[in-house]
């Protein structure tokens, strides 16, 4: 780092401290208080809190280390953004600006309409739909948006003010077939002449790294045009991105300082290095000292990382995590972790295609203490972790269930759905009893098991390149195929991780089959297709499954009273079904079969049958509860002595969801655009 970068670092831990305690955004919570898990609701969306288990037992040296690290996380926020949509944060200052300033009539429906928009807008990180990727549409005119610009004095450009209201732009990621796919996404990865050609051809010739170790080419960079040239403009300092960069850098130095152990200070150091140069062959090098320093209460996650957002599968979304050790959960499910083997040698797949040695699959159950990027406020439950399949193979993974997450989705969760579309009493009382088990369960084979499974062929390149834009939905459905097959499996009995293997197994195949062909359908508009790929997965496996099984009606479809239901009559057999699309869908991932993919991903997970999805809808209709879910973060402050040393980190809460979407624009803006 540049000595100007550095002392830069210096001057901005200052100015959030102080921006932070004038915006006093936050409360502390009375321990008399009952935790309020709901925050706010509005359009489709609930808003939670989370608390942070353990925080309070932590020493001060590692409150430290977690404070850096949710505030290195947080100066990259604007990255994303940006990252969704070229227009987003002038779009953002834009209504930020009006929301604050507005001194007219707040009881209209307008206004009211208005605050929706900007909630969405936030909670999306940008105006396009977090979930379907469509964009998000206004319920005021555009007239009484330029009304609201004028009467705030706030500058949006006219070119800007149609594209909320207009059909540019309409669709942030597009994968479907027969389309050009990077043409037609809105996403911000790809300059306005770049086509899928352009990519294909780009990367034939692309620097891919050491042969058997190669680098995840694109996951860092703009890809632009240039003089008739197609170039890469890489997210450093420096370069693109590169003030709010420099800013994470900042909080890493701090970081660093207060790491628990030589081998985080090591994974810093480099993490460092990557976001200084750019260079992905650091990042590799970063990834290796991350996935084998396993010791320490404190973990995170940071960078450019998962690349569902391209629709080339190149190009990683900002995001940062920020963990605390839950100690007795990682001690009950490192199980899985010991095992992994034994799950690699008995599992359906074709000898070849499994890996004779599992390498250091490293799971446990961490509690959130902060997110950002693309992890907030929409946040996954369970992460996987590297990417990169060859430092899996040789080096490991992590594998992290988030829980303190699970547990507030849980307490702010209520039953009337299941009721609803559950088939009869016996599945809703194996889902009351065993579900959550089940679904933690699923989520840890998935995560540990699942993405660690199976092997690539020799001379077959990786899925980006061989099944394009079919490559996350299919490693996503292979992963929960793979813990579909083990949920009915008395091998988690023996292994003490659960009572009754079977009503187990039961409850995670009815509640699979019943989301997969139903209930997922309240997330998408009548008339749409499925797009988000994890979305797309759980249908073409429950898809798949109910078809292949309709000789021995192994899942019938049930219809009473206009109503339409799904049972399972035969779970052993539906559990070799789930073994034979394993088997298929791994042998497309080591032979790279992009024919088999398209057609296992076109024929059963993308198209929705318009009737079953109007009365899914009419029948949830009577459910108030939004159908999406995330999370403010607890805020972290800083108690400090008369020299300014931190003497101590209290947790305190936010107020609302709108005042710590301003306090984070007001303190964390590097790349605000005016």
């Amino acid at each position: 780092m540049k000595i100007t970068n550095l002392i830069g670092g210096i001057l901005v831990i200052s100015l959030l401290w102080s921006c932070q305690e004038k915006v006093k955004e936050s409360k502390p919570l009375n321990k008399k208080e009952t935790f309020e898990y709901v925050v706010d609701e509005f359009a489709d969306i609930k808003v939670l809190n989370y608390q942070i288990p353990g925080f309070e037992e932590l020493t001060l040296k590692e409150k430290k280390l977690v404070y850096y690290l949710t505030q290195a996380g947080l100066s990259g926020r604007d990255i994303i953004w940006d990252q969704n949509y070229r227009h987003n944060l002038e779009v953002r200052t834009a209504l930020e600006n009006i929301y604050t300033s507005f001194s007219g009539d707040k009881n209209s429906g307008d206004w009211h309409s208005f605050e929706e928009y900007l909630k969405r807008v936030w909670f999306s990180n940008g105006i396009h739909h977090h979930y379907s990727n469509d964009k998000i549409k206004p319920r005021f005119g555009k007239g009484y948006l330029e009304q609201l610009l004028k009467d705030t004095n706030t500058t949006l450009s006219e070119n800007v003010v149609g594209v909320i209201f207009n059909d540019e732009d309409v669709k942030k990621v597009n994968k479907k077939k027969g389309v050009d796919n990077i043409a037609s996404s809105a996403i911000n990865f790809y300059g306005s002449s770049i086509t899928d050609a352009d990519v294909e051809a780009f990367y034939k010739t692309a620097d891919k790294g050491p042969e058997g170790m190669p680098i995840e080419a694109g996951l860092n960079s703009t890809l632009v045009r240039e003089n008739g040239k197609v170039v890469e403009k890489f997210w450093k300092s420096g370069g693109l991105y590169g003030t709010a960069i420099d800013a994470v850098i900042g909080w890493l130095e701090k970081a660093k300082t207060v790491a628990e152990n030589e081998k985080q200070a090591n994974a810093f150091s480099l993490l460092i290095e990557y976001y200084k140069t750019g260079d992905l062959n650091v990042w590799d090098k970063y990834c290796i000292a991350w996935v084998t320093s396993t010791k320490g209460n404190i973990d995170w996650i940071n960078g450019f990382i998962e690349v569902y957002n391209d629709p080339k599968g190149y190009r990683g979304s900002y995001e940062s995590i920020i963990q605390i050790k839950d100690f007795e959960m990682s001690k009950q499910m490192a199980v899985l972790s010991k095992n992994a083997q034994w799950f690699e040698d008995n599992s359906p797949l074709i000898e070849s295609h499994k890996k004779d040695n599992v390498v250091g699959v490293s799971y446990k159950t961490v509690n959130v203490a902060g997110e950002s990027g693309d992890a907030s406020p929409s946040t996954p439950i369970g992460v996987n972790l590297p990417n990169n399949n060859w430092i899996r193979q040789e080096h490991g993974s992590k594998s992290v269930s988030l829980g303190n997450i699970i547990g507030a989705y849980n307490n702010a969760g209520g039953s009337g759905r299941l009721k609803e579309f559950a088939n009869d009493n016996e599945e809703i009382a194996l889902e009351e009893e065993y579900g959550k088990l089940a679904d933690k369960l699923h989520t840890a084979l998935h995560e540990v098991i699942g993405h660690a499974s199976g092997q690539i062929n020799k001379g077959i390149g990786q899925p980006k390149e061989t099944l394009k834009n079919y490559a996350s939905t299919m490693e996503e459905g292979r992963a929960d195929l793979v813990g579909l097959y083990y949920l009915m499996d008395p091998k988690l009995q023996e292994l003490g991780l659960v009572s009754d293997w079977e009503k187990i197994g039961k409850a995670a195949y009815d509640g699979y089959i019943r989301n997969g062909l139903m209930t997922q359908l309240v997330r998408i508009e009548l008339g749409n297709d499925i797009e988000e790929d994890h979305m797309v997965n759980r249908q073409w496996v429950s898809a798949w499954a109910f078809e292949k099984g309709k000789k021995d009606n192994v899942i019938e479809k049930v219809t009473r009273e206009g109503k339409t239901f799904y049972n399972i009559n035969d779970y052993a057999k539906l559990r070799n079904i789930f073994a034979a699309l394993l088997k298929e869908a791994q042998r497309i991932k080591s032979e790279g079969d992009f024919k088999a993919a398209q057609d296992l991903v076109e024929g059963y997970g993308v198209k929705v049958d318009q009737k079953l999805h109007a009365e899914v809808l009419d029948r949830n209709s009577q459910f108030k509860s939004a159908p999406y879910s995330g999370f403010v973060n607890p805020v972290l402050m800083p108690m400090t002595n008369d020299a300014g040393e931190i003497t101590d980190v209290k947790v305190t809460y936010p107020e609302s969801f709108e005042k710590q979407m301003l306090t984070y624009s007001l303190n964390y803006s590097f790349l605000k655009k005016k």
